[in-house]
């Protein structure tokens, strides 16, 4: 990893924000489909993203990415966004966010893998380590929420997800060394709105004049803050660090998700939740924990001689 590139105070702030707008996603997703389809969801969702990243390149001017990056971008943003919120919002229809939650979280380990195989990136013992405790952690959470934990069929398309975020992440990082980053992000968001277009537009409209306002609201949330906000701040961190480090923290998505639940809706929060937070942070720290270099000082003659 470079030597400019590590975990700074900016680049958790960064993880910080899109942890925690990425967090409600799930509880939104479900509240949003009471009247919209998975598609729909989908579509409206990235297409929401994409007008707020078009207005932003046109306010500050940025320009999109160099002409030879757009194939890739284009592939990124198809399998990254496009195959990822339909895959989870389908799966939504059918398994738990409890089962959900415990499956994205297998999102660090499989970045983790990618970053080894496409960008050579290694990865130490103590970071394989850190990540296999910090989903023991995630599971503990999960389990002691209460929240149902049953696999299914339907549970393969989360897995999907999984691959297809990283994939995502760890793409797009050489493209931030000679594009700016939010053009990258802009390009691959209107790239998954394009995909998204055959599963969510033909019905939208529709939708909209029989759905409630408040699941509109929730349409609206999913664009602006899980989406726009969130993965500017994601890629925002992921151009500051490597992607296996960055993609450690999602490990804390779950955990949030249990506070926001205690703080706002106050349910249940157990001893083994709280043991399960503190495993989960351990496994984080652990995985970015790097082992410092040891100092060698030199033997000069002088002090041959006086040996």
């Amino acid at each position: 990893m470079d030597a400019n590139q590590r975990l700074d105070g900016r680049a958790l702030s960064y993880i910080g924000i899109a942890l925690l707008t990425w967090s409600s996603a799930y509880a939104a997703i479900a509240y949003a489909m009471a009247s919209f389809t998975p598609g729909e969801v989908a579509f409206a969702r990235l297409a929401i993203g994409s007008l707020c990243f078009a207005v932003l390149l046109l306010v500050k001017r940025v320009p999109l990415p160099a002409l030879r990056d757009w194939p890739q971008l284009a592939l990124l943003g198809v399998i990254g966004l496009t195959v990822y919120h339909l895959c989870l919002n389908y799966a939504e229809t059918r398994i738990s966010s409890g089962t959900a939650a415990i499956l994205i979280s297998l999102v660090p380990a499989a970045t983790a893998a990618v970053s080894a195989i496409w960008v050579h990136e290694r990865l130490s013992a103590r970071t394989m380590v850190g990540l296999g405790v910090a989903l023991v952690g995630v599971v503990m959470v999960v389990l002691a929420s209460g929240k149902q934990v049953k696999f299914e069929p339907m549970a393969a398309l989360v897995l999907l997800s999984v691959i297809a975020s990283a994939i995502y992440f760890v793409g797009q990082k050489p493209l931030f060394a000679r594009n700016s980053m939010i053009g990258v992000t802009a390009f691959t968001f209107f790239a998954g709105t394009l995909g998204t277009l055959p599963f969510g537009a033909p019905g939208l409209t529709q939708a909209l004049v029989d759905a409630p306002w408040s699941h509109i609201v929730a349409l609206l949330w999913l664009g602006i803050a899980p989406s726009f906000i969130g993965y500017l701040a994601w890629n925002a961190a992921l151009r500051r660090a490597s992607a296996s480090q960055v993609s450690s923290f999602i490990y804390f998505s779950p955990p949030i998700a249990v506070l926001i639940g205690w703080v706002w809706l106050g349910e249940r929060l157990t001893a083994l939740t709280i043991v399960g937070g503190v495993i989960t942070v351990a496994g984080v720290v652990l995985a970015n924990t790097r082992r410092r270099p040891v100092l060698v000082v030199p033997v000069t003659s002088d002090a041959c001689k006086q040996n």
